[in-house]
């Protein structure tokens, strides 16, 4: 017997309501805020309907720069930050993959000694080993450049522990049976590995890219060039004034710009992750 409650999910619906309300309404009048004039924002006296100055402030901020204290447009900023996101996920799930890849299915000495000392990095932050890190990058002549936004961060223990506890379950038979089909080491790890690890590439691309698309710090250390500068940074700049008004429809048309991204890999990604997860069932 199915009992049917007309109001039974009232309850979690409406927290559930109240919740997307909590969190879009700051979204909201983000958006708002980009369509008005700094003075009107600045007076407190903001209406909660869209003005008149949302196209040509959006234009302003791509095409022609974010303001007095940045002078670099919003498409360049966007541009260095995609650059830096993809090149930091790509390279931390290809060096991870290929390093669990190692560890569970090769045999040499030290393998778990290997294994402990990479895990042992996941004390060891951005922001602990900085000053190394740094003193590195500028020996090296990578300041205000791509390699050296991407490079350093690039190696990730939480990845390769993930990839090496999915390898872990990999059968046996497999393996044997790739051996007996005449397939060595990397075409297995081609042929087979990798498509048995889509879904946790796409999740784990799906997180990296946003922790490096999110990065302050390390790219306020090591980029002085206007042109090399993130969108984080920019937006930064833009309100970090002392003497003027704060261009705040800027800093929100950025801070929307800035959304975009991120939000449209959490969308696509999601779905291959899902597709990932039915095509494992099967």
């Amino acid at each position: 017997m199915v009992e049917h409650r007309r109001f039974g999910n009232l309850l979690p619906h409406l927290i559930l309501l109240a919740g997307v309300v909590v969190v879009a309404f700051p979204i909201y009048l983000a958006v708002i805020a980009s369509t008005h004039t700094d003075s009107l924002i600045a007076n407190g006296q903001m209406p909660l309907y869209p003005g008149t100055h949302g196209l040509e402030t959006y234009w302003h901020t791509i095409v022609s720069g974010t303001g007095r204290t940045t002078r670099q447009p919003v498409g360049d900023m966007m541009l260095a930050s995609l650059i830096m996101a993809v090149g930091i996920a790509a390279g931390k799930i290809a060096i991870s993959i290929i390093s669990a890849y190692a560890i569970v299915f090769f045999s040499f000495p030290f393998r778990m000694t290997t294994f402990w000392v990479i895990f042992i990095t996941l004390m060891l932050p951005v922001e602990v080993r900085i000053f190394p890190t740094y003193k590195i990058t500028s020996d090296m002549h990578l300041l205000d450049s791509y390699s050296g936004l991407i490079l350093p961060l690039i190696a990730s223990a939480t990845a390769t522990l993930l990839f090496r506890q999915f390898f872990m379950t990999v059968p046996k038979e497999l393996v044997e049976a790739s051996k007996m089909d005449g397939a060595g080491p990397i075409r297995f790890f081609f042929d087979t590995l990798l498509p048995l690890s889509v879904t946790n590439i796409a999740a784990l691309f799906v997180i990296l890219f946003i922790y490096g698309w999110n990065q302050y710090l390390w790219p306020l250390l090591i980029t002085t060039r206007d042109d090399m500068q993130t969108i984080v940074i920019g937006i930064k700049k833009i309100i970090d004034v002392h003497d003027a008004l704060t261009e705040w429809s800027v800093a929100m048309a950025t801070a929307m710009l800035a959304m975009l991204p991120p939000v449209a890999v959490v969308v696509l990604m999601q779905r291959l992750f899902v597709k990932g997860l039915i095509e494992t069932e099967k």
